[in-house]
């Protein structure tokens, strides 16, 4: 029964719009507020300084482009696979500095405020709740309700 509900299309369908839809949401206010971003990046202590900048300018256009491709359908598997491999990084990120290094910091998760809730166990488990809907993608897309199924459909036609 479990099986049938998570291999369904509609699933699938359901869980490219909420992994697209939260990547999207989780970039913009990044996107908007690089240098906070950049920030909270610092705060995690685990990149080296010269590697900051870029992460925190790139990144949030990574989240919101592969977002964008899982709504609208196109490259859906390849863009579950890095969200799916960026969620892995922040469990590790988040895991590592709340239970290792007893830090208390901003996730920078959906925002670049400093007033934002901070890092804990219910962090992880949204981050492996969507890392699970993500594999799912991954291994269970079928074409369905994407324009990369569309456009296949079409030239096959031809």
């Amino acid at each position: 029964m479990i099986k049938k509900i998570l291999t369904d299309k509609y699933t699938v369908l359901l869980f490219r719009i909420i992994l697209g839809a939260t990547f999207i949401y989780a970039s913009l206010d990044k996107i908007a507020h690089p240098a906070q971003f950049a920030q909270i990046v610092h705060n995690y202590k685990i990149l080296p300084s010269f590697l900051i900048n870029l992460f925190a300018i790139s990144l949030p256009w990574i989240e919101l482009f592969c977002g964008i491709f899982l709504i609208v359908g196109i490259w859906v598997e390849s863009s579950s696979l890095v969200l799916s491999f960026l969620l892995f990084l922040f469990a590790v990120a988040i895991s590592y500095n709340v239970f290792i290094r007893g830090l208390d910091i901003n996730c920078g998760c959906f925002t670049t405020s400093l007033t934002a809730k901070k890092q804990g166990a219910e962090l992880l488990i949204r981050d492996f709740i969507l890392l699970g809907m993500g594999l799912q993608v991954i291994f269970f897309n079928r074409d369905r309700f994407t324009l990369s199924g569309l456009f296949s459909q079409v030239s096959k036609k031809d």
